[in-house]
């Protein structure tokens, strides 16, 4: 029990959760605001797909470097002033990334990418942080409704990019309206994150160098490895979706264009509900039978859409998929935030491990692609689903005084943690 859940009352735990669910979806509809302004940015910048690559690139290494940061950037500010420095230091990047635009300078645009990556990275960190913790005051399972805010939060950033692009209002202004909207927001319901540290009350107080290290030692943590892995599994199966699906389905299965479209379309909303509807399930089946339900789902899933013929049953295909790739992330936030010392500190490692396969994933199904063909290149997905699967023990939750006196404790499912 932390000094933050500690006589936590029903009105401040709601209001918790819900701050925590709106920094969530703010987070998506960052992520999602420039991509389908690209064709714009590219005309104003007057730049080729070379350098728009290139500069989408920073958005990556500064999201790596906020995972890093994150850690002690918590240990500084504390949650409630961290997590709403994350969101207005992205409300600024898009203010500046929108001044950039105006200025048509591509090296101040590469700037502010890795400046919005870096709070990204941060917010990242953090929210999956807060949400473990207000799972553990609720004592059910919250976080894959949580990340569903964020998937909603995608549609919704991706929905307001295109209509401004129907509309023909510039990508400088959609930013800088985007910015002030995610400014006011976190400012309003910074109020909303007790204040308290977000680790164990007995922990001692440790220098920074002790926590530098205790970091470091995360990636020597074997069971810690094991919840990477298991995200490693689904998130490269998330990855490959956003990136080859619409390609594989009209390339590979002969699927007009508008309906690969709708494909994707239907992978979103199916891991959307999915997370929604998700957490019942899992404090009634615990975590790690939930993963592995999932994931073989998955391998049905992606294994119907390589071989099948019929339309429909590739879109049942791209729906099981969906569900595959829809709780790892989540549920293995909340394993590592739960798995030892300074959650932070776990959280970014595992987060760390989430985005190397989100990242890499999908280049490595292009290079099999080029050799095997890109259908029987996503037979690596399975691969994968399988090695998540074996590794869905890490998962359970680990035992501590609180368990041990009755206490309740999300993800559970049964006595044994499973």
């Amino acid at each position: 029990m932390t000094a933050a859940m500690a006589g936590t009352g029903r009105p401040t735990l709601v209001r918790w959760r819900w701050t925590v669910t709106t920094a969530f979806g703010l987070g998506g509809i960052t992520v999602s605001a420039w991509g389908p302004r690209l064709p714009a940015i590219k005309a104003a910048l007057g730049t080729g797909t070379a350098t728009i690559g290139l500069l989408l690139a920073g958005v990556t290494v500064g999201a790596i470097l906020g995972l890093l940061a994150s850690t002690p950037v918590l240990h500084w500010l504390g949650s409630r002033r961290s997590l709403a420095g994350a969101l207005l230091l992205i409300a600024a990047a898009m203010t500046a990334l929108g001044l950039a635009l105006m200025l048509g300078s591509v090296p101040l645009v590469a700037a502010v990418f890795v400046i919005i990556g870096l709070g990204i990275g941060i917010l990242d960190v953090l929210i999956n942080v807060e949400g473990s913790a207000v799972e553990r005051a609720a004592g059910r399972t919250l976080m894959p409704m949580m990340h569903a805010a964020w998937s909603i939060g995608v549609a919704v950033g991706a929905g307001i990019g295109a209509a401004c692009a129907a509309l023909g209002v510039s990508p400088a202004a959609q930013f800088i309206a985007e910015a002030l909207v995610i400014a006011a927001t976190a400012l309003g319901t910074a109020a909303g994150i007790p204040g308290g540290r977000r680790a164990p009350s007995q922990e001692p107080h440790q220098d920074r160098g002790a926590k530098l290290r205790q970091w470091l030692r995360g990636w020597l943590d074997g069971r810690l490895l094991l919840i990477g892995v298991v995200m490693l599994g689904v998130e490269l199966g998330e990855g490959s979706a956003g990136n080859w699906l619409t390609l594989a389905a009209h390339n590979g299965h002969g699927q007009a264009a508008a309906v690969a479209a709708l494909f994707v379309t239907a992978f979103a909303a199916a891991e959307a509900l999915t997370r929604i509807f998700g957490g019942p399930i899992v404090d009634r089946l615990g975590r790690v039978r939930t993963i592995r339900v999932t994931t073989a789902l998955g391998v049905l899933g992606v294994a119907l859409f390589i071989l099948a013929q019929n339309r429909w049953i590739v879109l049942a295909g791209v729906l099981l998929w969906a569900v595959g790739v829809s709780m790892g992330f989540p549920l293995g936030m909340s394993a590592a935030a739960e798995s030892g010392p300074d959650p932070a500190a776990r959280v970014s490692v595992v987060a760390s491990i989430g985005y190397f396969a989100n990242l890499a994933g999908p280049p490595a199904i292009g290079v099999l692609a080029q050799s095997a063909g890109l259908l029987n290149a996503l037979w690596l997905i399975v691969a994968l689903f399988l090695t998540a699967f074996a590794a869905a023990g890490s998962l359970r939750p680990r035992p501590d005084a609180a368990e041990q006196a009755g206490a309740p404790r999300p993800g559970t499912g049964h006595p044994d943690g499973s």
